[in-house]
């Protein structure tokens, strides 16, 4: 595997299946990189990690987020990556080049109410990123988790927008063996929080049980409070828009929530969700 810290030499691995990091990757991401391995078919894999300041509208959030770059060199190699991009911010937003004009927002970036109210500014800066990398990059396809699917939402309607001719594939989301979905964020929770924070994915398991979009946001807001957990929202939304569910159509139920002061997201098809028939962490890896 080679490691490259800048773009030159990445016009060897164009057309190739990429995978965009934030970095500190768990289980989660090695199951992204592993996906990509297998829609590769010879063409290269390629994983970028990149900590974007422009897509943190706190700055300490941006200064907290953990950087691991040594242990995720050998999580990308064991994976199966073939090349691992680690940029730094002047590689990715070069001071002496022009400003590139930002890609225009997509409707499911601010319509919703949902990422996009609670983290001003937030979309702009992953499509600015994405938009460049993917320019960077040149791949022909690109692999995201679904643990963020606004952000899926988000990225697939700015690739239409911009033409580009790139295959945005999602990944269901990967959990630790109690269902709580796996994150570079669950590290910052005390034992006790991390126990708590079952609470997500139980109030998702509990609204896929209703079929009235009205009770399912009441059953999993329930079992949130229960938990004394305040919601930033808990809806049911059309799984595409992301606006009001039709009937018909695939729905997704969406959670946001503090845990300990630790924001913590989640999402699942609905109805139809169970924690027992969700993919989970392979034994043999105890990140989290």
């Amino acid at each position: 595997m080679q490691i490259l810290r800048d773009a030159q030499g990445l016009g060897a691995f164009a057309g190739g299946v990429f995978v965009p990091t934030m970095g500190a990757l768990h289980e989660g991401h090695r199951a992204l990189i592993r996906r990509a391995r297998d829609v590769a078919q010879g063409r290269p894999v390629v994983v970028s990690v990149f900590v974007n300041p422009t897509q943190f509208n706190d700055p300490t959030d941006f200064e907290r987020y953990p950087r691991t770059l040594d242990a995720d060199a050998l999580a990308c190699r064991e994976s199966g990556a073939d090349v691992l991009f680690a940029p730094g911010v002047d590689d990715v937003y070069p001071p002496s080049s022009p400003p590139a004009s930002l890609p225009p927002l997509p409707e499911v970036a601010t319509t919703p109410g949902l990422e996009d109210a609670h983290r001003p500014g937030h979309f702009q800066g992953v499509c600015q990123v994405c938009a460049r990398l993917f320019e960077l990059v040149r791949p022909s396809v690109a692999i995201f988790g679904e643990k963020d699917w606004q952000q899926l939402a988000v990225v697939r309607a700015m690739v239409r927008g911009l033409g580009l001719t790139l295959d945005i594939q999602g990944h269901p989301t990967i959990r630790e063996p109690d269902g709580v979905a796996m994150s570079s964020r669950n590290m910052r929770l005390t034992p006790n929080h991390r126990r708590r924070a079952v609470a997500l994915v139980r109030a998702l398991a509990e609204a896929s049980r209703h079929h009235d979009p009205i009770e399912a946001e009441r059953a999993g807001r329930t079992v949130l409070l229960t938990s004394r957990i305040v919601p930033e929202y808990f809806v049911i939304r059309d799984a595409a828009t992301l606006l009001a569910p039709v009937q018909g159509a695939p729905a997704r139920a969406l959670v946001a929530a503090p845990v300990g002061g630790v924001r913590l997201i989640d999402n699942a098809p609905w109805p139809g969700f169970s924690i027992e028939a969700t993919p989970r962490q392979e034994s043999g890896d105890s990140r989290s």
